[in-house]
Order: structure tokens, then C-alpha cells, then sequence
């Protein structure tokens, strides 16, 4: 029976330290985790450093995107494309258009997109017994107006990816100076006041400020690195594209020469 009241005394001895501290507005508030989530670590940084925050936050998902985008879409185009250019000039030596123009529009790529368009083209002309002297001038300019359209299709989002690596920062850049001008004024007013210790609030004020500077340089040397490398990726595409382009027209002109009848010969002989 007396352990039974030591036990219920101590209970009632802890609920009544639980319910003072409850009551007592001095004891310190319990920290959740979703406040220390909000108050450390680069979510904390991100509210500390301003408005200017958010601008920078949306070109790095957008520069995110873009990036993964177009990795996805040149990494799909980058296969080896000289077992079909050799297999098209082939066909083209033993006259067979059509099976090269099928063979072109089977494959994926800049290079045998730009095939076939030619190919379609030197076709239907063929079959419209087209002029010969202009049907190679025909030919060259549907490659040259189609090759536009596929340097369009590579170079899709990039200006996106050049706006993002020269803004951000510009925009960081924007909220240091933004910051800067507040913890100035914050120190001319303790300065008025005489309250608080001046160095302390200028070291705060600028490292906050420091804080858009920072984020913008973290998103835009990325978004400038990954910008070069597509840039870099999509010339080897277009260098490869007018290789192939000038492959198949010296095709074509072969084709168009031994197509042509041979000169006639003058047989009469001047009379004496």
C-alpha cells in the first residue's frame, strides 16, 4: 500500500512539473521539425537572402529542365551514321533511289532526315523528267532550306539556357546591392539611435546580401557550362549534316552525268 502512494505521489509530481512548465511563459518553446527544416540548411538560406531569391529559384528549375531536355533529346540522335551514308551512296552508285530514300526515312538523325529530304527530292524530279542542268540547283536548295529547319529543331530551349546563365547572376548581383543599401540605412539609424552594436549589424547585413550573389553564380555557371557543351554538341550535328549533304549531291551529280546521252558525232565528210 505504501508503494502504491510513493508511486502515485510521483506521478502527481510530474504532472504537476509538466503543467507548470506549460504555464510558465519563460520556459522555452519546443522546436518542431518542420521550423528547423524552414530555419537551417539551403531552405533557410533561401529565406534569408530576400525576394531576389525566388527569381533565381525559377531560372534554376527552368535551366534544370532545359538541361535535362536536351541531354535526353542529342543523346538519342547521337548514333553512328556511317554504315548509312556508305549504304545510301551504294544504293545511289547502282541507281536505286528508292531503296536509299527508304533506307534514310527508316533511320533517326539530322543526317538522315537531310538524306532523304534530298533523295525525295532528286526522286520526284527524276520521275517529272526535270531538267537535268537545274535539277542538282533544285536539290541543293530543299537540303539547304530543310537543314534550317533541323539546326531550328537542335538548337530548341538553348536561348532559354543563355538567358538563364547571364541573368541569374546579373540578378544576384541586383540583391546584394538591394541588401547592401538596407543594412546601410539600418546602421545610419543605430548610428542616430545610439542602440546596438554597429559592426555586428553591418556584418549580418552583408552576408545576407552576399547570399543572392552566391545562389546566382551557383545557377548560372551550370546554366553557362551546359549552354557550351550543347552549342559544342549541336555544331559536330551540323558539320556531320553538310558532310553528308556534299556526299550525296557529288551521288547526284555522278547519277545526272551518266544519265545524260553522249555527243553525236559528225560523220559527213567535206566532198572535194
Amino acid at each position: 500500500m505504501q508503494g502504491f502512494s510513493f508511486i502515485l505521489a510521483q506521478a502527481n509530481s510530474i504532472s504537476g512539473t509538466n503543467t507548470a512548465a506549460a504555464s510558465d511563459p519563460s520556459a522555452p518553446p519546443e522546436t518542431s521539425s518542420i521550423a528547423d527544416f524552414f530555419d537551417t540548411g539551403a531552405m533557410g538560406l533561401l529565406l534569408e537572402g530576400g525576394p531576389f531569391m525566388w527569381p533565381i529559384l525559377l531560372m534554376a528549375l527552368v535551366g534544370l529542365a532545359v538541361i535535362i531536355e536536351r541531354w535526353r533529346s542529342l543523346k538519342m540522335l547521337g548514333n553512328d551514321t556511317a554504315e548509312l551514308k556508305n549504304s545510301v551512296l551504294m544504293d545511289l552508285t547502282e541507281n536505286r533511289i528508292e531503296e536509299a530514300l527508304t533506307r534514310c526515312e527508316q533511320a533517326t538523325g539530322p543526317v538522315a532526315a537531310i538524306l532523304a529530304n534530298g533523295l525525295r527530292k532528286y526522286l520526284v524530279l527524276s520521275k517529272l523528267n526535270y531538267d537535268p542542268a537545274r535539277l542538282e540547283e533544285k536539290v541543293i536548295k530543299s537540303m539547304e532550306s530543310y537543314g534550317a529547319h533541323i539546326l531550328a529543331a537542335l538548337e530548341r530551349h538553348l536561348p532559354m539556357l543563355a538567358i538563364v546563365a547571364s541573368v541569374a547572376p546579373m540578378v544576384g548581383f541586383l540583391g546584394t546591392v538591394q541588401g547592401m543599401i538596407v543594412a546601410f540605412s539600418d546602421i545610419v539609424e543605430m548610428d542616430k539611435t545610439g542602440g546596438g552594436n554597429i559592426i555586428q549589424a553591418a556584418a549580418a547585413g552583408i552576408q545576407v546580401a552576399l547570399l543572392t550573389t552566391c545562389f546566382g553564380l551557383i545557377v548560372g555557371i551550370p546554366a553557362y557550362m551546359a549552354f557550351n557543351y550543347f552549342s559544342s554538341v549541336i555544331n559536330s550535328f551540323v558539320l556531320e549534316v553538310e558532310e553528308s549533304a556534299a556526299e550525296l549531291m557529288e551521288a547526284v551529280t555522278l547519277q545526272l552525268t551518266l544519265r545524260e546521252p553522249p555527243p553525236v558525232k559528225n560523220t559527213d565528210t567535206a566532198s572535194p
